[in-house]
């Protein structure tokens, strides 16, 4: 069934939140793709090192996403 992945930067988002974003996005998933398909919808999200990576030929760090979140 559906894998979806979500990558983001260590020590932004809480485990509060991170369970949040993963009942969320499966919801959404489901809402479209239907019951079934949602019943087996794998939702993971990785951690990536503050420092290790890069938007726009920056190097982002936890403390550029936190800053981001900051500002809505």
């Amino acid at each position: 069934m559906p894998s979806i992945d979500i990558q983001v930067l260590e020590g932004v988002f809480s485990d509060t939140e991170k369970a949040e974003i993963i009942t969320r996005v499966t919801e959404a998933f489901g809402s479209v793709a239907g019951a079934t398909i949602k019943g087996g919808t794998s939702v993971r999200i990785h951690e990536v090192a503050s420092g290790s990576w890069g938007y726009a030929g920056k190097v982002l760090t936890t403390a550029d996403a936190l800053r981001m979140r900051e500002q809505g």
